[in-house]
């Protein structure tokens, strides 16, 4: 008997969309955003794009390294992926440890430097009281423990909101860790050989978005770097120029770098250390540092605007009344969001020749 020929392999095109399936789309993917917005998952939405984006980046490094070697090659581009995502889920965790381990001594000498700071307050008070109106004086507290009594009580009353923070920023790391490793095995998943209508059409979407994220992120990276240079402008000449100094200077410009790669809410972040260290120099330092400190924030929205406008080719008032509108609408969280939800948004309008 014959054997049958060989056959030659068939090309499978994907399905044309039709209207409501686009419509379908378009109409699921701000529902998703949105959705992300009012539930407050926000962190684990940008640790998604990040985790994508790194074990992308780190797949092609490694892919190139390993297709040097002739026994590697027809296995280069499997291992590299599988590789780049153990380095982008074990990363955190050992930048985590390091940092821990660093900071051991300071953990260790907390108490001590509490007490410190205590005594200084206490005396800053009783100077206060001395040159204040009785009327006024009495308000104060009369030495450290009574200061302590006021911090004790006040920390009594707070403690609610303070768990309530702490599970918030616990719950928002475990989601940031979370979309990490989402995006980590996104990025080195097999692509289907066919996708049906609605599963294409919301690959484009998803691509559109990765695209608008990957500039945002290099947007930020400027605005990081300038706000990094600003700052160690300050503490590095201004300062001393006064005749005041912070400790830990070096850290603390690196911590500006590192947290200014998230937008806003890192420049708070790292604003609020600045301040704190400055305090435990003398009240002046940390006045000084705080004013400071809150000029630059209040540029970062005509920065952030200019930088990201133009790498997004949007102007900067749409931008600024976008970040705005977010702020008021969703807090921090929409002003983090809203250059990469707009710059999404024109994006697709542009694709679609609307704009």
């Amino acid at each position: 008997m014959a054997k049958p020929l060989p056959t030659a392999p068939v090309t499978v095109r994907p399905q044309p969309a039709s209207r409501n399936v686009v419509l379908a789309s378009y109409l699921l993917m701000p529902a998703a955003l949105m959705l992300v917005m009012w539930q407050h998952l926000l962190p684990g939405l940008l640790c998604v794009c990040i985790g994508f984006l790194a074990t992308r980046w780190f797949a092609r490094l490694l892919e190139r390294l390993l297709s040097r070697p002739r026994f590697l090659r027809g296995r280069a581009r499997g291992l590299a992926g599988v590789l780049a995502f153990t380095l982008v889920l074990v990363g955190p965790i050992a930048l985590l440890t390091i940092g821990l381990s660093q900071a051991r001594e300071y953990i260790i000498d907390a108490p001590d430097q509490y007490r410190e700071l205590l005594d200084y307050t206490a005396r800053t008070v009783l100077e206060l009281r001395l040159k204040l109106p009785h009327d006024i004086a009495v308000f104060l507290p009369e030495g450290a423990a009574e200061v302590q009594r006021v911090v004790a009580n006040y920390l009594r009353a707070q403690a609610g909101s303070l768990a309530m923070a702490g599970r918030a920023w616990l719950g928002a790391l475990l989601f940031a860790y979370v979309g990490l490793i989402v995006g980590g095995l996104a990025a080195i998943a097999p692509a289907p050989v066919q996708r049906r209508p609605l599963a294409d059409q919301l690959h484009r979407r998803v691509t559109i978005f990765g695209e608008a994220f990957g500039q945002i992120v290099a947007a930020q990276f400027w605005i990081a770097a300038f706000n990094t240079l600003l700052t160690a402008i300050f503490l590095l000449f201004l300062m001393p120029l006064w005749g005041l100094e912070l400790p830990y200077t070096p850290a603390l410009i690196t911590l500006t770098f590192v947290a200014g790669l998230v937008p806003i809410v890192g420049n708070l972040v790292c604003n609020s250390v600045i301040t704190l260290v400055a305090l435990s120099v003398s009240p002046v330092t940390a006045l000084a540092c705080l004013m400071f400190l809150i000029l630059i924030h209040k540029a970062e929205y005509v920065i952030n605007a200019k930088v990201v406008g133009s790498r997004t080719k949007m102007s900067v008032w749409e931008l600024l009344a976008v970040m705005f509108v977010a702020e008021a609408v969703f807090g921090p969280a929409g002003l983090v969001a809203a250059p990469l939800f707009y710059a999404y948004l024109k994006k697709e309008l542009q694709a679609a020749a609307l704009v």
